[in-house]
């Protein structure tokens, strides 16, 4: 077996143990700093072209579940850590961790120094980066590296989205860890951007009917299906690289309609509305990001996955009010329309893995159906 090499952009080497697919793949490195649930993480499709550093240093223990998948596969393009763990201790486990990865042809490095490497991305900003668990030469994976495009201007949702339109049906996790509300017959269309499983459960769990359709769908095509309320879900990449998302976005405000967006679907909102958005330095993923509404003053620790922003100044004052804003950089994390029923966060609300601080975010979207 050779050993994993994982190359950076800068010229940084680093070797160490390979688990998961033996193959090679070139990605945008970013790191995460949640302590448990990585399997959400993995499975979440914001991560779509991304590699995941985890700073906790001890990952695998619990193995890989059948209930707590966030998609059908897992969406990441590698995984960095610092120690894999030779066992699995969950009764819930079916699999272990490299097993998992090695199916759906996932590379992973373990045994390098991740806190050197978090605070080189910290400090320098994302990079890009190359890993081979077969052997490839360093100076290949160092080419590789530096000559793929990243993510930025692409249209990454293409690979995430559904095929086609579909009505979602409570899912074991559902029924097991979210209590049932009552129905109150509202329908929701939550364009597929690359939705989290989460987000579907909790609307389903506060009683809406959900049908998830494509995100190339046009705002006439999902208008036509009589929603009550239109959401627009997470997803990966850069939101510059979406015009018809944030087109259809456009047309939805227009039509009166309440909407609510997450993440991705906030940044689209922000496009619509004529604003702009631009790279963070290192991005905010992890489950620990404070976010203050600055109309309760209460403040949130929230779980986050996303490398672009909407800038607050590109928002014209007069049409938007500005409601959430990020305690660690000061960047933008929600705002409203204050003649339209239009709500939006950067942050994840139906928070899977966790925390659950957010979760009555999803309030002001039903009562505007209401």
């Amino acid at each position: 077996m050779f050993p994993a090499k994982l190359v950076l952009e800068d010229g940084t080497i680093l070797t160490g143990q390979p688990f998961g697919a033996l193959t090679d793949t070139v990605f945008e490195l970013v790191f995460n700093t949640s302590m448990t649930g990585y399997q959400e993480i993995l499975t979440d499709p914001s991560y779509r072209g991304q590699g995941v550093l985890f700073t906790v240093p001890h990952v695998g223990n619990v193995g890989i579940n059948d209930e707590d998948d966030e998609a059908e596969m897992p969406q990441v393009s590698s995984l960095v850590i610092r120690a894999l763990s030779p066992v699995v201790s969950n009764w819930r486990a079916s699999t272990d961790l490299s097993t998992w990865l090695a199916k759906h042809g996932i590379p992973g490095i373990a045994g390098v120094d991740t806190r050197a490497l978090t605070r080189k991305l910290r400090d320098g900003g994302t990079l890009k980066a190359a890993l081979s668990t077969k052997g490839t030469a360093p100076e290949a994976l160092l080419k590789m590296a530096r000559e793929w495009p990243g993510l930025d201007g692409r249209d990454m949702v293409s690979e995430v989205t559904c095929r086609e339109s579909y009505t979602w049906l409570p899912d074991v996790a559902q029924q097991k860890w979210i209590e049932s509300k009552p129905a109150q017959n509202r329908h929701v269309v939550i364009y597929d951007f690359g939705a989290k499983r989460n987000i579907l459960r909790h609307l389903s769990a506060l009683g809406a009917n959900v049908t998830v359709v494509p995100a190339q769908t046009t705002a006439a095509q999902a208008l036509a299906l009589k929603p009550d309320g239109v959401m627009l879900s997470n997803g990966p990449g850069d939101p510059a690289g979406l015009p018809y998302a944030a087109e259809a976005a456009k047309e939805l405000i227009e039509s009166g309609l309440p909407i609510f967006g997450i993440c991705l679907g906030h940044q689209l909102l922000g496009l619509a509305l004529g604003g702009k958005t631009a790279r963070l330095k290192f991005g905010h993923h992890g489950g620990n990001h404070p976010v203050q509404d600055l109309r309760s003053k209460k403040a949130y620790i929230t779980a986050q996955n996303h490398n672009y922003m909407v800038l607050p100044e590109s928002l014209n004052p007069a049409e938007v009010e500005v409601t959430h804003l990020s305690l660690n950089d000061g960047s933008l994390e929600g705002f409203q329309l204050k003649n339209k029923p239009v709500y939006c966060v950067q942050f994840h609300p139906e928070a899977a893995p966790g925390p659950h601080d957010s979760h009555e975010i999803f309030a002001p979207f039903f009562a505007a159906m209401a």
